[in-house]
């Protein structure tokens, strides 16, 4: 089971589906709207114990999130940042892998655009899972991309270049290597 988080300080969108023999299936999707008359840092504790309890009902195996949208406004930046650090160390905590996307590469393996609208991504994810129209708000639907994307890089099979991929990837001599490939393939290298 995949959770999709679209992080937020306000609105929390998800979406979480199951991904069986290539096949997936939304299991559901929606937002968490925190108050915003409470200090940022009570939110920070409202986003965790919301995550708890993600966990608890859902039970997911990876925990895919939409990467930070780099603004202009560097408060919303350390807002978000904070939001994001306490989803990863509450989903690190119970041993859960974390993988970041960002909005381009999300909106690129939903639509094949990576500059599409939310609300073209929103269709398509419609369209992907046989969903009726989703009334939920645009950040569910986001949710639901995220974890969409984390099952198509699951189910590639190219090893694709995710951060937690990057710093095990091989150097260019050992295993994995085009190197290593060309020289324990010599019949497929054509003079």
């Amino acid at each position: 089971m995949i959770l999709g988080i679209d992080p937020g300080t306000i609105i929390m969108g998800y979406g979480v589906i199951t991904l069986e023999n290539k096949k997936m299936n939304c299991i559901d999707l929606d937002a968490i709207k925190f108050n915003s008359k409470r200090s940022p840092f009570e939110r920070l504790q409202d986003i965790h114990d919301q995550m708890s309890l993600l966990f608890k009902k859902f039970d997911p195996d990876f925990l895919a999130m939409e990467a930070p949208f780099y603004g202009k406004n560097v408060q919303s930046m350390l807002k978000l940042g904070r939001a994001q650090g306490v989803i990863m160390s509450a989903a690190l905590d119970r041993g859960i892998p974390v993988d970041e996307y960002s909005p381009r590469k999300v909106k690129m393996s939903i639509t094949g655009n990576g500059a599409s609208s939310k609300e073209r991504v929103a269709r398509m994810l419609e369209s992907i899972f046989r969903l009726g129209k989703i009334k939920k708000p645009m950040d569910a639907s986001d949710g639901l991309a995220v974890a969409a994307c984390h099952a198509f890089q699951l189910m590639s099979p190219v090893e694709i270049d995710t951060p937690n991929k990057l710093k095990n990837r091989p150097k260019g001599k050992g295993k994995g290597s085009w190197n290593s490939f060309l020289k324990n393939n010599p019949d497929r290298v054509k003079p």
